[in-house]
Protein backbone atom coordinates (compact mmCIF):
# COMPACT_ATOMS: atom_id res chain seq x y z
CA UNK A 1 0.00 0.00 0.00
CA UNK A 2 1.38 2.92 -1.14
CA UNK A 3 1.75 5.68 2.07
CA UNK A 4 -0.44 9.06 1.90
CA UNK A 5 1.55 12.24 1.78
CA UNK A 6 2.16 14.34 4.24
CA UNK A 7 2.27 18.40 3.38
CA UNK A 8 3.43 20.88 5.78
CA UNK A 9 3.65 24.41 6.09
CA UNK A 10 6.40 26.53 5.04
CA UNK A 11 5.98 30.06 6.06
CA UNK A 12 9.67 30.81 5.82
CA UNK A 13 13.35 28.79 5.27
CA UNK A 14 13.28 27.66 8.95
CA UNK A 15 9.31 26.67 9.08
CA UNK A 16 10.53 24.45 6.01
CA UNK A 17 13.47 22.96 7.61
CA UNK A 18 11.39 21.81 10.78
CA UNK A 19 8.53 20.70 8.33
CA UNK A 20 11.17 18.39 6.79
CA UNK A 21 13.08 17.35 9.66
CA UNK A 22 9.61 16.18 11.78
CA UNK A 23 8.27 13.92 9.32
CA UNK A 24 6.74 16.00 6.33
CA UNK A 25 7.04 14.34 2.48
CA UNK A 26 6.49 17.72 1.03
CA UNK A 27 5.96 20.98 2.19
CA UNK A 28 4.44 24.38 0.79
CA UNK A 29 5.41 27.88 -0.05
CA UNK A 30 5.34 30.68 -1.84
CA UNK A 31 6.98 34.00 -2.75
CA UNK A 32 6.16 37.81 -4.21
CA UNK A 33 2.51 38.92 -3.76
CA UNK A 34 0.62 36.18 -6.06
CA UNK A 35 0.90 33.65 -3.33
CA UNK A 36 -2.35 33.81 -0.98
CA UNK A 37 -0.47 34.42 2.06
CA UNK A 38 1.92 37.60 1.41
CA UNK A 39 3.38 37.78 5.48
CA UNK A 40 4.95 34.65 4.66
CA UNK A 41 5.60 35.50 1.24
CA UNK A 42 7.85 37.87 1.99
CA UNK A 43 9.82 35.66 3.96
CA UNK A 44 11.77 33.83 0.78
CA UNK A 45 13.10 36.14 -2.04
CA UNK A 46 13.30 34.18 -5.24
CA UNK A 47 17.18 33.46 -4.34
CA UNK A 48 16.21 32.12 -1.06
CA UNK A 49 13.37 30.58 -2.68
CA UNK A 50 15.42 28.71 -5.03
CA UNK A 51 17.70 27.75 -2.57
CA UNK A 52 14.98 25.89 -0.11
CA UNK A 53 13.77 24.27 -3.62
CA UNK A 54 17.30 22.84 -4.08
CA UNK A 55 17.03 22.16 -0.34
CA UNK A 56 14.16 20.21 -0.10
CA UNK A 57 14.71 18.38 -3.02
CA UNK A 58 18.50 16.91 -1.94
CA UNK A 59 16.38 15.38 1.25
CA UNK A 60 14.54 13.79 -1.26
CA UNK A 61 11.07 15.76 -0.31
CA UNK A 62 8.89 18.13 -2.30
CA UNK A 63 8.36 21.68 -2.61
CA UNK A 64 4.45 22.99 -4.07
CA UNK A 65 5.39 26.38 -4.81
CA UNK A 66 1.85 28.79 -4.22
CA UNK A 67 1.14 30.90 -7.11
CA UNK A 68 -2.57 31.02 -5.72
CA UNK A 69 -3.88 34.53 -4.93
CA UNK A 70 -6.22 36.39 -7.65
CA UNK A 71 -4.58 38.86 -10.16
CA UNK A 72 -6.18 41.88 -11.53
CA UNK A 73 -5.29 42.17 -15.51
CA UNK A 74 -2.24 45.26 -14.65
CA UNK A 75 -0.55 42.18 -13.15
CA UNK A 76 -0.97 39.52 -15.52
CA UNK A 77 2.37 40.69 -17.73
CA UNK A 78 4.12 40.22 -14.26
CA UNK A 79 2.30 37.37 -13.14
CA UNK A 80 4.03 36.06 -16.63
CA UNK A 81 7.42 36.67 -15.41
CA UNK A 82 7.00 35.03 -12.10
CA UNK A 83 5.61 32.02 -13.12
CA UNK A 84 8.62 31.88 -15.69
CA UNK A 85 11.22 32.50 -12.95
CA UNK A 86 10.17 30.09 -10.23
CA UNK A 87 9.63 27.41 -13.02
CA UNK A 88 12.64 27.49 -13.83
CA UNK A 89 13.55 26.52 -9.99
CA UNK A 90 11.98 23.40 -11.21
CA UNK A 91 9.47 23.04 -7.63
CA UNK A 92 7.32 19.77 -7.73
CA UNK A 93 4.00 21.42 -8.26
CA UNK A 94 2.15 24.94 -8.82
CA UNK A 95 -0.69 24.94 -6.46
CA UNK A 96 -3.15 27.45 -8.75
CA UNK A 97 -6.50 28.79 -7.81
CA UNK A 98 -7.72 30.51 -10.79
CA UNK A 99 -8.49 28.83 -14.29
CA UNK A 100 -6.65 31.50 -16.10
CA UNK A 101 -3.95 31.35 -14.46
CA UNK A 102 -4.15 27.59 -14.68
CA UNK A 103 -4.17 27.76 -18.48
CA UNK A 104 -1.07 29.68 -18.05
CA UNK A 105 1.19 28.27 -15.78
CA UNK A 106 0.05 25.33 -18.58
CA UNK A 107 1.73 26.98 -21.17
CA UNK A 108 4.81 28.35 -19.95
CA UNK A 109 6.11 25.61 -17.64
CA UNK A 110 3.21 22.55 -18.92
CA UNK A 111 6.50 20.29 -17.58
CA UNK A 112 4.86 21.93 -13.71
CA UNK A 113 2.17 20.03 -12.19
CA UNK A 114 -0.84 21.42 -11.24
CA UNK A 115 -2.40 21.49 -7.97
CA UNK A 116 -5.67 22.93 -7.68
CA UNK A 117 -5.84 25.58 -4.77
CA UNK A 118 -8.74 24.86 -1.93
CA UNK A 119 -9.88 28.30 -3.30
CA UNK A 120 -11.60 26.73 -6.53
CA UNK A 121 -14.31 25.23 -4.28
CA UNK A 122 -14.61 21.70 -5.44
CA UNK A 123 -17.11 20.36 -4.06
CA UNK A 124 -17.97 17.57 -6.59
CA UNK A 125 -17.04 15.27 -9.90
CA UNK A 126 -18.47 17.44 -11.69
CA UNK A 127 -16.20 20.32 -11.30
CA UNK A 128 -13.48 18.19 -10.72
CA UNK A 129 -13.84 16.72 -14.05
CA UNK A 130 -13.62 20.42 -15.42
CA UNK A 131 -10.21 21.24 -14.23
CA UNK A 132 -9.14 17.60 -14.73
CA UNK A 133 -9.58 18.37 -18.49
CA UNK A 134 -7.86 21.77 -18.22
CA UNK A 135 -5.12 19.35 -16.88
CA UNK A 136 -4.69 19.71 -13.28
CA UNK A 137 -3.31 16.62 -11.59
CA UNK A 138 -4.30 16.95 -8.28
CA UNK A 139 -7.26 18.96 -6.39
CA UNK A 140 -7.04 20.04 -2.71
CA UNK A 141 -10.54 19.93 -1.81
CA UNK A 142 -12.54 22.56 -0.04
CA UNK A 143 -13.02 22.59 3.09
CA UNK A 144 -16.76 22.45 3.28
CA UNK A 145 -16.57 18.94 1.32
CA UNK A 146 -17.38 15.51 3.40
CA UNK A 147 -15.51 12.66 2.97
CA UNK A 148 -18.13 11.07 1.03
CA UNK A 149 -18.13 13.30 -1.69
CA UNK A 150 -14.65 13.12 -2.04
CA UNK A 151 -14.81 9.19 -2.50
CA UNK A 152 -17.22 10.15 -5.14
CA UNK A 153 -14.99 12.75 -7.04
CA UNK A 154 -12.35 9.74 -7.03
CA UNK A 155 -14.44 7.07 -8.21
CA UNK A 156 -15.60 9.64 -11.22
CA UNK A 157 -12.43 10.34 -11.69
CA UNK A 158 -10.04 7.55 -10.38
CA UNK A 159 -6.53 9.12 -11.64
CA UNK A 160 -7.11 12.59 -10.44
CA UNK A 161 -5.21 12.84 -7.01
CA UNK A 162 -7.21 14.53 -3.80
CA UNK A 163 -5.62 16.78 -1.40
CA UNK A 164 -7.57 17.55 1.74
CA UNK A 165 -6.82 19.99 4.74
CA UNK A 166 -6.42 18.09 8.21
CA UNK A 167 -5.47 20.49 10.53
CA UNK A 168 -5.38 24.70 11.41
CA UNK A 169 -7.24 27.54 10.93
CA UNK A 170 -10.67 27.62 9.39
CA UNK A 171 -12.20 30.77 7.68
CA UNK A 172 -15.28 32.55 9.28
CA UNK A 173 -16.58 32.87 5.12
CA UNK A 174 -16.94 30.08 2.49
CA UNK A 175 -13.47 28.93 1.89
CA UNK A 176 -11.52 31.99 2.49
CA UNK A 177 -14.13 34.63 0.01
CA UNK A 178 -14.48 37.07 3.02
CA UNK A 179 -14.18 40.64 3.12
CA UNK A 180 -14.19 41.38 6.39
CA UNK A 181 -10.14 42.46 6.17
CA UNK A 182 -11.05 44.63 3.27
CA UNK A 183 -13.72 46.72 4.91
CA UNK A 184 -11.92 47.16 8.51
CA UNK A 185 -8.46 47.82 7.46
CA UNK A 186 -8.27 47.58 3.92
CA UNK A 187 -6.28 44.43 3.75
CA UNK A 188 -7.81 41.90 0.76
CA UNK A 189 -8.21 37.81 1.83
CA UNK A 190 -8.44 37.20 -1.73
CA UNK A 191 -5.42 38.99 -2.82
CA UNK A 192 -3.07 37.21 0.17
CA UNK A 193 -3.48 39.80 2.84
CA UNK A 194 -6.14 38.87 4.98
CA UNK A 195 -6.24 40.66 8.75
CA UNK A 196 -8.09 37.75 10.38
CA UNK A 197 -10.27 40.13 11.58
CA UNK A 198 -12.67 37.03 12.59
CA UNK A 199 -10.74 36.11 14.97
CA UNK A 200 -10.35 39.55 17.14
CA UNK A 201 -12.63 39.99 19.93
CA UNK A 202 -15.65 42.52 19.42
CA UNK A 203 -17.79 43.86 21.87
CA UNK A 204 -21.47 43.23 20.77
CA UNK A 205 -24.44 45.40 21.97
CA UNK A 206 -28.05 44.77 20.85
CA UNK A 207 -30.58 48.10 21.30
CA UNK A 208 -34.55 47.68 21.33
CA UNK A 209 -35.96 50.78 19.35
CA UNK A 210 -39.13 50.54 21.07
CA UNK A 211 -37.96 51.36 24.85
CA UNK A 212 -34.23 52.73 23.50
CA UNK A 213 -32.15 50.39 25.65
CA UNK A 214 -28.81 49.51 24.70
CA UNK A 215 -26.76 46.82 26.69
CA UNK A 216 -23.58 45.06 25.95
CA UNK A 217 -23.73 41.10 25.18
CA UNK A 218 -20.58 39.45 26.74
CA UNK A 219 -19.10 36.02 25.93
CA UNK A 220 -16.54 35.90 28.37
CA UNK A 221 -13.73 38.25 29.98
CA UNK A 222 -11.80 38.14 26.61
CA UNK A 223 -14.24 39.56 24.55
CA UNK A 224 -16.92 38.13 22.49
CA UNK A 225 -15.38 35.62 19.38
CA UNK A 226 -18.15 35.72 17.27
CA UNK A 227 -16.66 34.91 14.18
CA UNK A 228 -14.33 32.85 15.45
CA UNK A 229 -14.16 29.49 14.15
CA UNK A 230 -12.33 26.35 16.02
CA UNK A 231 -9.29 25.32 14.20
CA UNK A 232 -9.30 22.43 12.36
CA UNK A 233 -8.49 19.06 14.24
CA UNK A 234 -8.54 16.04 12.29
CA UNK A 235 -6.23 14.18 13.47
CA UNK A 236 -8.49 11.58 15.51
CA UNK A 237 -9.79 10.95 12.25
CA UNK A 238 -7.20 10.20 10.26
CA UNK A 239 -7.79 6.10 10.38
CA UNK A 240 -11.14 6.64 8.76
CA UNK A 241 -9.47 9.54 6.33
CA UNK A 242 -7.38 6.76 5.18
CA UNK A 243 -9.54 3.76 5.08
CA UNK A 244 -11.55 5.60 2.75
CA UNK A 245 -8.21 5.05 0.28
CA UNK A 246 -9.43 8.06 -2.03
CA UNK A 247 -7.25 10.35 -0.15
CA UNK A 248 -3.53 11.45 -1.60
CA UNK A 249 -2.34 13.78 0.49
CA UNK A 250 -2.80 14.76 4.28
CA UNK A 251 -2.51 19.08 4.24
CA UNK A 252 -1.89 21.08 7.28
CA UNK A 253 -2.72 24.20 7.11
CA UNK A 254 -0.35 27.94 8.82
CA UNK A 255 2.39 29.13 6.89
CA UNK A 256 2.31 32.40 9.46
CA UNK A 257 2.27 30.50 12.40
CA UNK A 258 5.26 29.94 14.30
CA UNK A 259 8.53 27.03 14.13
CA UNK A 260 7.19 25.34 17.07
CA UNK A 261 3.68 24.76 15.38
CA UNK A 262 5.12 23.56 12.37
CA UNK A 263 7.16 21.34 14.13
CA UNK A 264 4.46 19.85 16.51
CA UNK A 265 1.86 18.90 14.51
CA UNK A 266 4.49 17.83 11.74
CA UNK A 267 5.54 15.32 13.69
CA UNK A 268 2.11 14.45 15.36
CA UNK A 269 0.56 14.13 12.14
CA UNK A 270 3.34 11.70 11.01
CA UNK A 271 3.15 9.75 13.93
CA UNK A 272 -0.92 9.22 13.37
CA UNK A 273 0.25 8.10 9.96
CA UNK A 274 2.28 5.78 10.44
CA UNK A 275 0.67 4.65 13.35
CA UNK A 276 -2.09 3.72 11.09
CA UNK A 277 -0.39 1.37 8.33
CA UNK A 278 1.29 -0.08 11.24
CA UNK A 279 -2.03 -0.91 12.84
CA UNK A 280 -1.50 0.88 16.41
CA UNK A 281 -3.48 3.60 16.12
CA UNK A 282 -4.59 5.88 19.10
CA UNK A 283 -6.52 8.74 18.28
CA UNK A 284 -6.58 10.45 21.69
CA UNK A 285 -2.76 10.19 21.30
CA UNK A 286 -2.34 12.83 18.72
CA UNK A 287 -4.92 14.85 20.34
CA UNK A 288 -3.56 15.39 23.42
CA UNK A 289 -0.49 16.29 21.64
CA UNK A 290 -1.59 18.73 19.58
CA UNK A 291 -3.04 20.60 22.50
CA UNK A 292 -0.01 22.01 23.29
CA UNK A 293 -0.08 24.38 20.70
CA UNK A 294 -3.32 26.26 21.98
CA UNK A 295 -0.54 27.49 25.06
CA UNK A 296 1.73 29.10 22.14
CA UNK A 297 1.22 32.43 20.92
CA UNK A 298 1.03 31.03 17.01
Amino acid sequence: MEHVELLSPAGNFEKLKIALAYGADAVYAGVSHFSLRIRSGKEFTYESFEEAINYTHEKGKHLHATINGFPFNAQIPLLEKHIERVAAMNPDAFIVAAPGVIKLARKIAPHIPIHLSTQANVLNYLDAEVYSDMGVKRIIAAREVSLKDLEQIKKHLPHLELEVFVHGSMCFAYSGRCLISSVQSGRVSNRGSCANDCRFPYTLYAHNEESGTLFRVEESEEGTHIMNAKDLNLSAHVKEILDSGVIDSLKIEGRTKSPYYAGITTKTYRQAIEDYYANQFVAEKYTKELDSTKKQRL
